[in-house]
């Protein structure tokens, strides 16, 4: 609600000017017809002169001094009407007949001026109206010679009508001024209001956004680094990694093992793994760390001695960090595929949550299908995850991939990449070396995408055996 005296502030600064303007034009006018006096009415003209030098002079001086005198335009506005008024009563009462009628228009002329152009508070009107209608008593009383239906027919009538529709006419023009001013105001602060609150808004957006590029920067520190994957896989593997947002849901990690077998016959596993997490952004973030923590574990369990076994201790824990105080218990988890390449026999076991796992060979595509259930299945019949295991040849492919990939819009139709389309790109790869593939695999992604937003967080990784 903007206050009341904010309002009148405004207002008076606005109109201040036009009624000081109207003033000194008024003023100016009020002399300027006394030349009018003189050809209508010369054996007047003199009193009539020196009663329009009075108001004059009176106006002139609450204008020069009205800042030492404290008063406002509108009073001196008010004072000067109100002046012109008692002048005009007083010349109705000296006058015959034909020159109350001539002059009945001037006096008319009076009222219906400040209606079109003065702009005061309903009080001043008032005041107006019977001051006009005293003064006409007074005068009629002192100086006249006519009677009062001569007074009333040829003008005194027509007068006081005119001055009551003036005093509605300033109200109504008063009203819609303020109202104006006033809406004007509101807007203006309304308009203050949603600027402050989009200053407070684009600062808590930038703190925001600066916790999750340092909550980024936490994440990619679980994330395999360069030097590691460089140390298993050599210049054979790329990684196309793009959160949707500034942290993701989907991630990738790595570990090599080598294990002591009672027989002595030492054997090196590299464990890869990708997994897409429920949801995207802050959520599926805080599930990837999660799910990294629980797959670094596995590799110092004892009972875990397989990608299957891994996906069950990796689903018991999730499950078990998840479970509310109450009967409830959050439905969140992740899809993922597992393996673990022997890397004296090429030999892969691997293991799978709704995520399958592409191997090109010689120009074909091998979908090696996993488990139709997600980890952290809460409230479904969990099946322990299947143990697999595929022979890989030299020069295969093996690519791990979340499904942000196939499942983005684009194209001249803004449809689905889909799976089958992301396999004959990736067949058409096989003789480009694997930072090549990258790149590709990264032109065709945003070729594809256009202007289209991002789907899903997207990870993919390739390893050529």
């Amino acid at each position: 609600m903007v206050p009341e005296q904010k309002i009148l502030a405004a207002f008076y600064k606005s109109t201040e000017r036009f009624h000081v303007l109207a003033c000194w034009i008024g003023i100016f006018l009020n002399l300027f017809w006394s030349i009018g006096d003189y050809f209508t009415f010369r054996e007047m003209w003199v009193p009539f002169l020196a009663f329009r030098l009075g108001v004059c002079l009176v106006c002139l001086i609450c204008l020069v001094l009205k800042s030492k005198i404290n008063l406002s335009i509108y009073t001196c506005m008010f004072i000067f009407i109100l002046g012109i008024s008692i002048q005009n009563a007083y010349m109705w009462s000296v006058m015959d007949v034909s020159h109350f009628q001539k002059h009945t228009f001037a006096f008319m002329a009076l009222f219906i001026c400040a209606g079109m152009l003065v702009l005061w508070e309903f009080k001043y009107s008032l005041v107006l109206v019977f001051a006009t209608i005293a003064a006409l008593i007074i005068f009629y009383k002192l100086n006249s010679k006519l009677t009062i239906e001569d007074y009333l027919i040829n003008g005194g009538l027509l007068i006081v009508c005119v001055s009551i529709a003036s005093i509605f006419m300033i109200r109504q023009r008063y009203r819609l001024t303020y109202n104006e001013i006033k809406s004007r105001i509101e807007l203006e602060e309304s308009k203050n209001i949603i600027e402050i609150q989009k200053q407070e808004v684009e600062e808590k957006n930038i703190e925001i956004t600066s916790s999750l590029r340092y909550a980024k920067r936490l994440q990619q520190a679980i994330l395999p680094t360069s030097q590691t994957l460089n140390d298993f896989f050599a210049d054979r593997y790329f990684v196309f990694y793009l959160p949707r947002d500034i942290v993701s849901g989907d991630f990738y990690w790595t570990k090599k093992i080598i294990t002591t077998p009672s027989d002595g016959n030492r054997k090196e596993f590299i464990v890869m793994a990708v997994a897409d997490c429920t949801g995207h952004g802050v959520p599926g973030a805080f599930m990837s760390l999660l799910g990294s923590n629980f797959l670094n574990q596995t590799t110092s369990e004892k009972d875990v001695n397989s990608p299957a076994e891994a996906l069950d201790f990796l689903n018991r824990n999730i499950i078990n960090t998840l479970k509310s105080d109450g009967n409830d218990q959050i439905r969140d988890g992740m899809d993922i595929s597992l393996v673990a390449i022997d890397t004296t026999t090429n030999l892969m076991a691997y293991a799978g949550a709704n995520n399958p796992i592409l191997i090109i060979r010689n120009g074909s595509a091998v979908v090696l299908k996993t488990d139709k259930q997600a980890i952290g299945n809460v409230g479904e019949v969990f099946n322990s995850f299947t143990h697999n295991t595929y022979q890989l040849l030299p020069n295969d492919c093996v690519y791990l991939f979340t499904d942000g990939y196939p499942d983005q819009f684009g194209g001249e139709s803004g449809k689905r990449f889909m799976k089958k389309k992301f396999e004959n790109l990736l067949i058409t790869l096989q003789n480009k070396t694997m930072e090549e593939q990258r790149i590709a695999v990264e032109m065709a992604f945003h070729q594809w995408k256009g202007e289209q937003p991002q789907t899903d967080d997207v990870c993919v990784v390739g390893i050529k055996i």
